[in-house]
């Protein structure tokens, strides 16, 4: 009897499976019969061990590209003198100690810091640099407030002086001060530092193109940024607008302006002085936002004056017109 050849009735695609592609050919050091894959896993192991890589895992546990450093001997110290918030010391292991070193071990233990000890390759990684000295000194991030709670408070502080003479009512009436496109932390520190001099409600800064209260900024402010609170807003000209919808005027400082510091009306009323940076001034649109702009009468020699003296100087003829 003779037998059909081919496929039987049924069949269909029973072995298609068998026909599909396993795909590329693994690479030889991912197969784990292969010679390269136990080269591959011996150098793993080679790289484990090296110093350099675990310093550099250990690192990361505890430090992240967003940490504010201060490193330096000089620095440190003079970061813990003024009461910087900080979280963290972090000191080299066999460092030969001086009398600033143990100042500063003495300082971080007064404030309950936590002290850590590191080899030399984990400080350099910690601090970016090598220019550590052996110190390093991880520093709290600063605790911005909104501009409403400063606003609120402010006002608050206000209404409380209801019943007190005219004079200390007036002394009391909110003065703010904004900051508009500067950029370099010491001006601000000095900024905050003044501005808590002559009673100043509070400091008003942007989000974007504009410096931020770092380790560097609370050094200049010589503690002040502990009890001056600031604020950051998303948009200058938006928030110096609902400002003025609250009853409050607005100041800027420009070396062209009609008025003088200290002399535009504004001075016994809520006030928001405004100050761009040295180079650029003001940008145009906080620029046409405010009431009045104002200069400081200076010598033609000098072209202008640098942002934290004109705060200063701006700062102090508000003082004096309200004590008057």
């Amino acid at each position: 009897m003779a037998i059909k050849k081919g496929p039987t009735k049924g069949s269909g695609g029973k072995h298609r499976s068998k026909l599909r592609g396993k795909g590329p050919t693994p690479k030889a050091e991912d197969r784990t019969y292969h010679k390269a894959y136990k080269a591959k896993k011996a150098s793993e192991r080679r790289n484990a061990s090296d110093p350099r890589l675990a310093a550099r895992r250990r690192v990361a546990r505890y430090a992240s590209d967003s940490d504010d450093l201060v490193f330096g001997r000089n620095s440190v110290l003079e970061a813990l003198r003024v009461g910087v918030p900080s979280t963290q010391l972090y000191i080299a292991s066999r460092l030969e100690h001086d009398d600033r070193t143990r100042e500063i071990v003495r300082l971080a233990g007064l404030a309950g810091l936590n002290l850590l000890e590191a080899d030399h390759f984990e400080m350099d990684r910690i601090a970016r640099s090598s220019n550590h000295q052996g110190v390093v000194l991880k520093v709290q991030p600063y605790d911005y407030s909104s501009l409403q709670n400063l606003v609120e408070h402010a006002e608050k502080k206000y209404r409380a002086m209801e019943g007190a003479s005219e004079k200390s009512r007036i002394k009391a009436k909110p003065l703010f001060i904004a900051l508009d496109n500067v950029t370099d932390p010491q001006n601000l520190g000095a900024v905050i530092r003044s501005a808590a001099a002559f009673g100043a409600s509070g400091v008003i800064i942007p989000e974007r193109r504009s410096a931020s209260v770092t380790a560097a900024a609370w050094k200049v402010s010589a503690g002040a940024a502990a009890h001056m609170p600031v604020a950051r807003v998303v948009n200058m000209t938006r928030a110096l607008e609902g400002l003025k919808e609250r009853g409050y005027y607005t100041v800027g400082l420009d070396g062209g302006g009609d008025a003088v510091v200290g002399e535009t009306g504004f001075e016994r009323d809520p006030l928001v002085v405004v100050l761009g940076s040295e180079g650029e001034g003001l940008s145009r649109l906080v620029h046409q936002t405010c009431d009045v702009i104002a200069g400081i009468p200076i010598s033609s020699t000098v072209e202008s004056l640098n942002a934290s003296v004109a705060a200063g100087i701006s700062l102090y003829a508000v003082a004096k017109a309200r004590n008057e």
